[in-house]
């Protein structure tokens, strides 16, 4: 991978599961690999992984100035510990 050029503007393509950068206006077939998207273990992006992270963790804090919301994560939680007893 190479070094960015200062003052140089990039554009940024996705292929699959590889991420390319190449300059603005330079032809396509001079692109560089920059990176690839990572998966967690049951398979996701570990982008998708860190949204549902970030989701849970903000309906846990709505939850809290919300009843209706709160019951529910608490319904939840406790279908997730018997379920979790009886495996």
């Amino acid at each position: 991978m190479g070094q960015l050029k200062p003052d140089a503007t990039y554009i940024y393509e996705r292929n699959g599961d590889t991420v390319f950068r190449r300059e603005f206006g330079a032809d396509p077939s001079t692109r560089q690999v920059m990176g690839y998207d990572y998966r967690t273990s049951d398979g996701k992006p570990l982008y998708d992984h860190i949204q549902e992270d970030k989701m849970w963790g903000e309906i846990r804090r709505a939850a809290k100035t919300n009843p209706t919301l709160q019951d529910a994560v608490d319904r939840v939680i406790m279908i997730y510990q018997l379920t979790k007893q009886h495996e």
